[in-house]
């Protein structure tokens, strides 16, 4: 193994070098600065014994987490409403609200089912007209964060991502690497997989059945893909020296992945049924971290090819390549937004990493995030929103922020640190 591809195994090993146990919280560092407020009337439940989880909770802690709402607290409200004979808009103008969202949750064979409604109480208009949701018994959550994302986009016009998931890496205090599937507020943390060697760039398929990541427990990185749930893994790679970096096509047909079993880090493709590999890239620079384009007609990659790191682009037809960035001496870690007009970053700017989004199309760079050594971009699939891995004083945490960056929060573990952030693209709603 030459000296760049050991120096590469040794930086991506010392990022990892941390103790952890994570289970994420999540206080808010900025929201919009004139948020929408908004009610959510405890939902109605006339059990025996009372629900594993207050659904309005997780609602009004959803639309706060956004940074596009201000919530009301339960104790502040003047009724509770349930049904829409309940509601007397002139209560909750005294509040300040703008909206209101009620419901109510009765028990079925299968689980619960809620009807809720939203309310604009300056018009005084049913926004959302008693929607119904079914989930099975262990699935309040899902079905409070199937509210918010409903709830969200009808005042909004955007998506909500709130039933989305993310996958993330944490080494226990044990020295063991795991990584975690959660919601996307960090609820339900799940592991899918403990090493005791190092585990990285997790990566989500995109119908969100699998996941591929690096691991060392064969002694040398190696690529795996693993199906969530039944757990079954399998071994995609076994080159010497590096094995990185694993990316979705978007229609899950084919890997993007960095290679350097033919002596120089370069770009390849996996297709995944075949197991045939086709190496798109060939430069004597160091060639790494693809991402496919949105219509999967091209990749991305960062290449230090002229110089420093920069981010350029492969057309997959005629192996043509471009150079994307040219503002600054660091850019790297490319991911492009959803709607494939934008290619969000890190950044080096004034000598510090910062995480920032480029419009392709004209070259203006904004940069998003004021922290240092920010790292690992991962983008909401409703484009609103990323995480990415910082630095909160000695600690390694994950943090969001807007791609307009109005909207700022941190998910810090309770104890140690985490790292490489995946957002998970629409998962299948309750």
């Amino acid at each position: 193994m030459n000296r760049t591809i050991q120096s590469l195994l040794a930086i991506l090993i010392f990022i990892y070098s941390v103790s952890t146990r994570a289970e994420l919280v999540i206080p808010i560092v900025q929201g919009v600065d004139n948020p929408t407020v908004i009610a959510v009337s405890p939902f109605a439940y006339n059990g025996a014994a009372p629900l594993a989880e207050k659904v309005a909770d997780i609602i009004s802690a959803d639309l706060y987490r956004s940074g596009q709402f201000k919530t009301i607290a339960a104790s502040d409200m003047l009724s509770f409403p349930s049904r829409q004979q309940d509601v007397v808009y002139r209560d909750w103008r005294l509040l300040g609200s703008e909206y209101l969202v009620i419901g109510n949750v009765q028990a079925i064979p299968t689980g619960f089912s809620a009807n809720f409604s939203l309310y604009d109480v300056v018009s005084q208009k049913v926004v959302l007209n008693n929607l119904k949701v079914n989930v099975g018994s262990d699935a309040l959550r899902d079905m409070a964060h199937y509210v918010s994302d409903k709830v969200y986009e009808a005042i909004t016009g955007i998506r909500g991502a709130f039933s989305t998931q993310i996958l993330y890496i944490e080494q226990t205090p044990q020295r063991q690497y795991r990584l975690i599937r959660a919601d996307m507020d960090g609820a339900r943390p799940q592991e899918l997989l403990r090493s005791k060697q190092p585990l990285l760039s997790p990566s989500w398929s995109p119908d969100g059945k699998s996941v591929a990541y690096v691991s060392f427990e064969t002694s040398r990185a190696a690529i795996f893909m693993q199906n969530i749930a039944t757990g079954k893994r399998t071994q995609l790679t076994n080159f010497q020296g590096l094995n990185s970096a694993p990316a979705w096509s978007p229609d899950g047909k084919k890997l993007a992945l960095v290679l350097s079993k033919d002596g120089n880090p370069e770009i390849y493709t996996l297709d995944i049924a075949t197991r045939r590999f086709t190496r798109i890239t060939n430069h004597f620079g160091i060639d790494t971290e693809p991402h496919w384009s949105s219509d999967g007609k091209a990749v991305m990659f960062t290449s230090n090819r002229g110089g420093k790191p920069q981010i350029y682009q492969i057309t997959l037809s005629n192996r043509r390549i471009e150079r994307l960035t040219f503002d600054g001496d660091y850019n790297a870690k490319p991911q492009v937004t959803p709607d494939g007009k934008g290619v969000v970053m890190v950044h080096r700017y004034d000598g510090v990493f910062h995480i920032a989004v480029q419009d392709i199309a004209t070259g203006n760079i904004r940069v998003l995030t004021q922290t240092a050594l920010d790292e690992s971009p991962s983008i909401a699939p409703n484009g609103a929103t990323l995480l990415y891995a910082t630095k909160d004083g000695n600690r390694g945490i994950l943090a969001g922020v807007s791609l307009d960056a109005g909207v700022k929060y941190k998910l810090p573990a309770k104890s140690g640190d985490v790292r490489e952030p995946a957002w998970s693209p629409y998962l299948t709603n309750p």
